[in-house]
């Protein structure tokens, strides 16, 4: 199957020279056209969870499918080969099955939408954007169930459709799809913001090209490609060794009492191109938290996260990716085979960026981040408020971003950079329930000589009874410290009732009853720590203790003693030869202990049993 265009002017663009300053003008004039896609989309939508939070990402691509700008990267590539139909001017291409595009999005409450950008009778480019919708059917509230077995449970699936047909909307289609969920009045008006996002796009880059002239536009956006060919080159031939370095982490269960998962990979270099093979990841879990890997989404974070750490310059486009190959089993947890659930992939899709970090510092430890708050987890309420209307609340929270070689990580933060928290004001005032608490975790993030970010703390007094659903991780392994630095702290959750009674809640949840009163203690984890806690200044500790990011107790884990509001230099020199003459060697990473002996001290320190190993015997 071949998707055939239908253009009415099939002369090709012609390769032409471009001066170095139209590229310029060419590359930022897109960038912006990006970030107007996103106000429009901001100023449009209705959900919080879009409108305010910002879970949507655009990509403007060339007009043979790559990536110019964006964030994960081109699917257009994939979609062409697999469309079995007609493309014409006025088409809006609509899915979000995960299984029909290659993995582009990755659960189904990201709805897709791709429109092909026609001037003068030929495709010059592509907008797309991806949105996540508060509710798409399914068996929960928010429809990401952690129980489901198969994707069937977990709402509607939508194929590649016309979502526009020659610039008329397929109505009586839409209708359909939106009679499937519990929002439809949020999902028509997301789904038309980003429509508006994707038509801003299409209007922007029609008038750079007829600013510049289509073949000058057209050859500009080939340089930035080639041109971010050429430094990732240059950046992979310095940071990725031609030796094979291996490295693993976890996530700790998969919400239906098995974990944790291990993910597994290699990393290696033969001559210009990286090698990244996942061989040795657990096979796919029963339940939902299965993340189906684009490879070509896989690719562009590791472009992200080099360039961001080596070379911050270059821009992110689609344009090295034959300088990647990335290798993941079939049937493994990174890459299902359909129908496995996949609603709760955000644990694992997070947990990749810490793979990445840890693969590529072995070789630049000094270069090397510690894990962060690799994920974005979800606390969601539901139910009939006072007015006996439905309300839905889809809300991500925020945590420790790690310690970095240049300095302490923030606190508070998400790990996506571009999303923002939702005004508490903005909570209260739509959904029934007050936040009585918001504010960092002092010493949830792990000591060392550049600080781990600290987690939060959320409070939600609930005001109507209601049905709460919870997704999170990180709360049986640690997120690591490098260098010498410490772990940060883990996640906790915790339902206190109205009546005083306390009950742990476990990371993964549906379905848990709530009473008006009744309040929801949410509490993210800190970062990993970066180098020896004992070489950091005492008068940072004492700067910290004031902010409220560390107490007094935990300033005594760098080794410094406060007494009277003040650093004590003598016994903090004390303290810090004894501390230095007990501990062991220095280890590149501190796990805070092995899977066993976390398991052995889960109940006593988490209120929470163990998860049971999986087995696929």
């Amino acid at each position: 199957m071949v998707a055939r265009i239908k253009q009415e002017n099939s002369n090709p663009f012609q390769r032409v020279e471009v001066d170095g300053i139209t590229i310029d003008i060419v590359e930022n004039a897109l960038g912006n056209a990006r970030n107007e896609m996103d106000a429009v989309l901001f100023r449009t939508a209705m959900s919080p969870g879009i409108r305010e939070q910002g879970d949507a990402f655009p990509m403007i691509a060339t007009c043979d499918g790559k990536m110019i700008v964006g964030q994960f990267g081109s699917f257009i590539t994939g979609f062409l080969r697999s469309y079995d139909g007609e493309i014409e001017e006025g088409d809006v291409f609509l899915t979000n099955d995960p299984y029909l595009c290659s993995g582009a999005v990755s659960h189904l409450p990201d709805w897709l939408v791709l429109m092909p950008i026609f001037k003068d009778g030929r495709v010059i480019n592509y907008a797309a954007m991806f949105g996540h919708m508060s509710d798409v059917g399914g068996k929960v509230p928010g429809s990401l169930p952690t129980n489901a077995s198969s994707i069937w449970e977990e709402g509607i699936r939508i194929p590649p459709v016309k979502l526009y047909r020659r610039g008329e909307m397929n109505s009586d289609m839409l209708d359909v799809i939106l009679h499937n969920v519990r929002m439809p009045r949020w999902n028509r008006s997301d789904l038309n913001a980003i429509v508006a996002a994707c038509r801003t796009a299409g209007k922007r880059c029609v008038e750079l090209a007829e600013r510049f002239g289509d073949d000058v536009f057209y050859s500009a956006q080939q340089e930035m490609l080639e041109r971010t060919h050429r430094a990732m080159k240059e950046v992979i031939s310095r940071v990725v060794p031609e030796h094979r370095q291996e490295f693993e982490d976890y996530i700790c269960d998969d919400g239906a009492g098995l974990g944790p998962y291990t993910l597994r990979c290699a990393l290696w270099r033969e001559g210009d191109k990286a090698i990244f093979d996942f061989e040795g990841t657990d096979p796919q879990a029963p339940s939902s938290v299965n993340f189906y890997v684009n490879e070509e989404m896989f690719k562009i974070f590791f472009g992200a996260l080099t360039i961001s750490l080596f070379d911050p310059a270059i821009l992110l486009n689609d344009g090295f990716y034959d300088l990647v190959e990335v290798r993941i089993p079939q049937g493994s947890i990174l890459k299902p085979n359909f129908p496995a659930a996949l609603s709760c992939r955000t644990h694992l899709l997070g947990r990749i960026f810490d793979m990445m970090g840890g693969l590529l510092g072995q070789s630049t430890p000094q270069a090397m981040n510690a894990a962060g708050f690799s994920d974005s987890p979800h606390f969601m309420y539901s139910g009939y408020d006072q007015q006996g209307e439905w309300f839905q609340l889809f809300q991500i929270g925020f945590g420790g971003i790690p310690g970095r070689p240049v300095g302490d990580g923030p606190d508070g933060h998400s790990l996506w950079p571009g999303f923002t928290n939702v005004p508490n004001e903005f909570v209260e005032a739509y959904f029934p329930l007050r936040i009585e608490t918001y504010e960092t975790l002092a010493d949830s993030g792990g000591a060392g000589l550049h600080r781990g970010g600290n987690g939060l703390r959320v409070a939600y007094r609930l005001l109507v009874d209601g049905e709460v659903s919870i997704h999170d991780d990180r709360w049986l392994t640690y997120p690591w410290g490098v260098n010498g630095g410490a772990p940060g702290a883990r996640s906790r959750k915790e339902l206190i009732r109205a009546d005083g009674t306390r009950q742990m809640l476990p990371a993964k949840c549906d379905n848990i009853q709530v009473k008006a009163g009744d309040l929801v203690l949410f509490d993210t984890w800190g970062g990993g720590g970066w180098g020896d806690p004992l070489q950091r200044d005492p008068t940072k500790i004492l700067s910290d203790i004031h902010k409220g990011l560390v107490s007094v107790e935990g300033a005594r884990r760098y080794g410094v003693v406060i007494t009277d509001g003040l650093v004590d230099d003598v016994a903090t020199c004390a303290l810090r030869e004894v501390m230095a003459a007990e501990r062991c060697e220095i280890q590149l990473f501190d796990r805070g202990g092995t899977l066993d002996e976390l398991k052995a001290r889960c109940l006593a320190e988490t209120g929470l049993p163990a998860p049971t190993t999986p087995s696929w015997a």
